[in-house]
């Protein structure tokens, strides 16, 4: 099983400061994750081409299931609006996280945090990159349960804020709504805190331990695979795991593969 967790920036390189359709669609292909969740997702909007990045993330795949969580309406650092419960934003610009799975998945779930009240400073990347006084935003969590090899389980991506402390109470709440859901539970995402404190955070087991951020010369682990094994799972101890360079992104993907099972059906192959 190929788990993959990428803060994608809208698909924008840094080198060139365009958002390209073929390119975005390799660099997904290449990851092979069967289950993929991203952060930092367009739909609809002008900077990104108008592309649905979660449906293209998804034909790269050969995934047949897919879902986009608007985190908000509008653009990021722009004008935008925050989504009511049960909103999901549909034609019109929206920003959030996106699950990607070859498996079955047997139901969604999503729950939204809010954005810390205060202002903080947080860098911009680039090859003038600076810091910035930003304002936070509203961050959401989506989680499926998931048909896997070896039986359901419960995989969850989410991008949480910048803003010290602010993080963690999101991390625990995020936590909290998981452990409604099957064991084993796995968050994946741009958790914006090193592996330690995420661990410590959550008590759920890092299945990595690699620089992430930023893409060109990685020297901090903001993007984490977390594993909550309670309930009887028999999920492995151990993973093998790597942050390869892509041609987009401030951040790298993590790619963590563990053995749990026989080698996944390919959609195509058995009717779904």
């Amino acid at each position: 099983m190929r788990l993959a967790t990428f803060n994608v920036l809208h698909g924008r390189s840094l080198d060139d400061g365009v958002v390209e359709r073929e390119r975005f669609r390799a660099a997904v292909a290449a990851l092979d994750a069967d289950v993929l969740g991203m952060q930092e997702v367009d739909r609809g909007q002008v900077r990104s081409g108008h592309l649905d990045l979660t449906a293209l993330a998804a034909e790269a795949s050969g995934a047949t299931h897919h879902r986009f969580a608007p985190a908000l309406i509008g653009t990021p650092g722009e004008a935008y609006r925050r989504l009511a419960h049960d909103e999901d934003g549909v034609d019109e610009p929206s920003f959030g996280v996106s699950l990607i799975s070859r498996w079955p998945v047997r139901s969604w779930h999503v729950t939204r945090l809010t954005g810390a009240p205060v202002r903080s400073p947080i860098f911009a990347p680039g090859p003038r990159g600076r810091f910035m006084w930003l304002r936070d935003e509203p961050r959401v969590v989506l989680a499926a349960v998931v048909e896997g090899p070896d039986g359901p389980f419960t995989v969850a991506t989410t991008h949480l804020s910048f803003v010290p402390a602010w993080n963690a109470g999101q991390l625990r709440l995020a936590v909290r709504a998981l452990r409604r859901l099957p064991s084993p539970r796995v968050l994946m995402g741009d958790l914006n805190m090193p592996a330690r404190a995420a661990a410590l955070v959550s008590g759920w087991r890092p299945l990595a331990r690699l620089a992430t951020y930023p893409a060109w010369q990685p020297r901090v682990q903001l993007d984490h695979v977390l594993l909550d094994r309670r309930g009887g799972a028999r999920w492995p101890g151990e993973a093998v795991a790597e942050a390869p360079r892509v041609p987009f992104s401030d951040h790298r993907p993590l790619v963590v593969e563990i053995d749990a099972g026989p080698p996944p059906r390919r959609p195509g192959a058995n009717g779904y």
